[in-house]
């Protein structure tokens, strides 16, 4: 899943949950799963995520919503090869901006 965020410091939990297409609560209950989650709260209480919880967001999201993992299973894989997952998480990211690419210039000929 390659998530559109525009470049900021901080994401508010509504952006966040838009741009991966899930409810706010589903954002509020992983961030209480997995520990790999630690977004910061203002005096409000209001959670601010930052570019490397947008980047653990999208591994989870990738783990347990398209490859069927279970939370328990996602948490494991995570603690156990989280460095082997997130290469391989971003290299099929790039991959798919290369055939979103190469389906643009297609459409063009």
């Amino acid at each position: 899943m390659h998530v559109e965020l525009p470049e900021k410091r901080y994401y508010g939990i509504g952006e966040v949950a838009k741009a991966f297409g899930v409810n706010t609560s589903l954002i509020r209950f992983w961030e209480k799963e997995f520990d790999v989650l630690q977004p910061k709260k203002n005096a409000k209480g209001n959670r601010k995520f930052t570019p490397q919880d947008i980047k653990n967001l999208q591994l989870i999201y990738y783990l347990v919503k398209e490859r069927g993992f279970t939370l328990e299973g996602a948490k494991t894989h995570l603690k156990e090869e989280k460095q082997k997952t997130l290469t391989r998480f971003e290299l099929i990211q790039k991959l798919q901006k290369v055939r979103a690419e190469l389906l643009k210039i297609k459409e063009q000929l």
